[in-house]
């Protein structure tokens, strides 16, 4: 699923990805202390999201349900993609080389990194 979104509504997904369903009311109180959104506001983010295809609701009791159609991991994968094209044209050896070069990089990102290469290695066997 190739859904881009944006830091407000990154805000709210991870809302709804830590607890859901959740209603309008629960998540105007849940982010007000964090972004001070009405409840308009996150009316109008639940309803671009769910025009993305990102969340979905279910009619429930006095209030709708919200509910995330797209999992935290997925999501971080296809922004991380949209990132590496935006910014390094797609190529990876230049994002690592600008990390090295900034000395950004922790040991345990190193050893990280590593055990990611290897693995990536080991499938071409």
């Amino acid at each position: 699923m190739k859904i881009n979104l944006s830091d407000s509504e990154w805000k709210l997904m991870n809302h709804l990805w830590t607890r859901s369903p959740m209603t309008i009311m629960e998540l105007t109180a849940d982010m007000n202390a964090e972004t001070s959104w009405t409840k308009n506001t996150v009316i109008t983010m639940l309803s671009r999201l769910e025009a993305k295809g990102a969340i979905r609701h279910e009619e429930g009791g006095r209030a709708k349900q919200y509910y995330p159609c797209m999992d935290r991991e997925d999501a971080a994968m296809e922004e991380t993609k949209n990132f590496l094209g935006k910014v390094y044209g797609g190529k990876l050896g230049l994002m690592m080389h600008a990390m090295v070069e900034s000395r950004t990089l922790t040991a345990e990102d190193i050893a990280e990194l590593s055990a990611i290469l290897e693995q990536a290695g080991g499938d071409k066997k």
